[in-house]
């Protein structure tokens, strides 16, 4: 069978999430990823469409496979479960490997999820080391009240917090990301997403300053409601509002007829055990690899 190969267009948005929906379809039996996130993923600032993405098409031309590079320094190669076995992952990972080089970068990192063993089969026989973790989380909708601290109170995020917002996720996250993402950036890839879910998206006002935030984006077609991020300022921590913010998106989802409410986390925050005093649990998780080049 013959593939070619080109680079990405906005227009194959739909076609390459369709790729990652079967893998989460076959691998747990239910799509997780939102259907926007790749057109959001491929408006990022550092992403150049003919020169950091590929897809594959099949004989009759349809997207089977594709790859991005994000600014030298982290790939994702995803490959329809229909396609596995012909080579294609390891065609993108050497194209991928080689555009990082091109960034001048010196090492590389791909996620792959655990249930993923072609793909992780992959990675190892090349060298590829685990460099992180990443959990999907879970807790059911139950119809528990928020407990708020004293002086706070929550309400539905509202355009004029898109800035504030966009400020307490950042100083929370600098803690732990490699990078500060600017507000153009992070806002495309939240709350001007069509999945963005504005109501089930909290935040939590001490006087006139917004001290924490929820942004939750709508999964269709799932039981499940799904936090993108959470951040609580550092001098309002261990006061219980993080709980308050995840319990008011737990009701909203609940209201929406959802059964459970899940985020992800990343080994590199240090929050999972936090996660799990708050009464969550593990579903399922990724890996992280990176390799030298």
């Amino acid at each position: 069978m013959e593939f070619s190969t080109r680079p990405a267009t906005l227009a194959d948005a739909p076609a390459i999430h369709a790729v990652i929906a079967a893998n989460e379809q076959s691998w747990h039996g239910q799509v997780q990823s939102v259907p926007d996130a790749v057109a959001a993923d491929l408006q990022r600032p550092l992403i150049t469409l003919e020169l950091d993405t590929r897809v594959v098409e099949s004989p009759s031309g349809e997207v089977v496979a594709w790859a991005w590079v994000h600014g030298g320094r982290r790939s994702q190669v995803d490959v329809h479960p229909s396609y596995v076995g012909h080579g294609l992952g390891t065609g993108l990972l050497d194209w991928a490997e080689q555009r990082a080089r091109e960034h001048d970068s010196d090492w590389l990192a791909q996620t792959v999820d655990d249930a993923d063993t072609a793909g992780t089969r992959i990675l190892t026989e090349r060298g590829y080391e685990v460099l992180a973790t990443n959990w999907l989380l879970e807790r059911p909708v139950d119809g528990e009240q928020p407990v708020l601290p004293d002086g706070v109170t929550l309400r539905p995020f509202e355009q004029a917090d898109a800035h504030p917002v966009h400020q307490v996720i950042q100083n929370a996250f600098d803690e732990w990301q490699p990078r500060r993402h600017e507000y153009e950036e992070w806002a495309g890839t939240s709350i001007e997403r069509d999945s963005f879910d504005a109501e089930l998206s909290p935040v939590a006002v001490a006087g006139d300053e917004i001290v924490g935030a929820i942004i939750s984006l709508e999964l269709p077609d799932t039981p499940d409601g799904y936090v993108d991020q959470v951040a609580v300022r550092r001098d309002f921590r261990g006061r219980g509002l993080a709980r308050a913010l995840l319990t008011y998106a737990a009701l909203g989802a609940g209201r929406r007829g959802k059964e459970t409410l899940t985020l992800w986390t990343h080994s590199g925050t240090g929050a999972l055990a936090m996660y799990e005093r708050l009464g969550m649990r593990v579903r399922r998780s990724t890996t992280v690899y990176r390799t030298k080049l």
